[in-house]
């Protein structure tokens, strides 16, 4: 895997999609670690102490993206952003679109998935995450279709409720599991990258003023499968 950078003191202005006294939005590239972890090299966090741009310290993860997740990621600059972004979060203010290719089509055109989820741990020490009735918590994400082709549904997702791996779980309980993800769909090692990008954000940093909203350009990957079976250039 090659990144769009090398070198730690290095980052691609490009990839800043917004900045101001209290946060940064970024563009994550697909197929990179958001946070350090034992035997998780190398991970986004190596390049923060580069987005300093005049502060002591370095910015922070205010939420994360899975490895193979692109698109909008939100740093605190500084504590008391950090802590401002945690309470938007944890209070459902901050409004995340995400836009996804996935196998199959959906029931309805557009509509809501309202299913309880379960995190457990498999074998291994390994995450998993599950519907559950019984056990599960209130999880919901609306979705609405961008496109379709005899196989394939181009889905505008917006979670409802911040659960882990919660869009991918939702499509694959709806038959419909994300196109290159298999660890939720089709077991296998090798295959299309993960289509599945945060492609907006919302955030409401200042309650007299508009929120900061941006978009983020789609990765390679996803942006030919676009054209190719939805016949639209982005």
């Amino acid at each position: 895997m090659s990144y769009p950078w090398q070198d730690e003191h290095d980052f691609p202005v490009g990839r800043i999609l917004h900045r101001d006294g209290l946060i940064l939005i970024i563009n994550k590239p697909p197929g990179i670690m958001v946070h350090n972890g034992p035997g998780r090299s190398p991970s986004l966090e190596n390049y923060f102490d580069a987005l300093r741009f005049g502060l002591p310290k370095p910015p922070a993860l205010a939420h994360r993206l899975d490895r193979d997740t692109s698109g909008c990621l939100v740093l605190g600059r500084h504590r008391k952003a950090l802590g401002l972004l945690g309470g938007l979060f944890s209070e459902g203010k901050i409004d995340k679109t995400y836009w996804a290719v996935v196998q199959g089509h959906p029931p309805e055109q557009e509509g809501v998935i309202d299913l309880p989820l379960w995190k457990r741990k498999r074998p291994r020490g390994r995450m998993w995450v599950e519907v559950n009735e019984n056990k599960g918590r209130p999880s919901q994400t609306h979705y609405k279709v961008l496109g379709q082709s005899d196989t394939l549904t181009w889905l505008e997702l917006k979670p409802l409720t911040g659960r882990t791996h919660q869009l991918r779980v939702h499509c694959a309980a709806l038959k419909m599991p994300i196109l290159g993800d298999f660890f939720y769909g089709e077991k296998r090692k090798e295959g299309p990258a993960l289509h599945l990008h945060a492609q907006a954000i919302s955030v409401p940093l200042h309650a007299k003023k508009e929120p900061v909203s941006v978009t983020a350009p789609l990765p390679e990957h996803f942006e030919k499968t676009v054209e190719k079976y939805f016949s639209t250039n982005i």
